[in-house]
């Protein structure tokens, strides 16, 4: 009883001493705006935050985003295709591949690609 009471209070006494140890080496560090201003994507910090965003940006990482999904999806069928050959696997693989495609053809057609317009 008397042993847990004092490794409880030791670790009381440790945690106490690392907390403020940490809050004393966090008031010597210099300040700067630029290190204290958040980094938003290649904005620029001095200016007004409402900047209008670029739409075609995220719509390209929404496609960016959509074919790593894709990627991490297709990784445990080429594992299991590795194990074993299995007919409904391929048909299931197929279908989803065939609708990516499709998305991207949509994609392509629609413009959203395209990073020049």
């Amino acid at each position: 009883m008397l042993g847990s009471f004092i490794s409880s209070v030791i670790a009381l006494v440790l945690s106490v001493v690392v907390m403020t140890l940490g809050w004393v080496l966090a008031k010597r560090a210099i300040s700067d705006r630029e290190k204290n201003s958040p980094f938003e994507c290649g904005f620029d910090p001095i200016k007004s935050a409402r900047l209008p965003f670029s739409l075609r940006f995220f719509l390209l990482a929404i496609i960016f985003l959509i074919f790593d999904v894709e990627i991490v999806l297709l990784f445990p069928v080429l594992a299991s295709m590795a194990g074993s050959f299995s007919f409904p696997l391929v048909i299931g693989t197929f279908i989803f591949l065939m609708i990516l495609i499709l998305g991207l053809f949509h994609e392509w057609n629609e413009g959203s690609l395209d990073w020049a317009q």
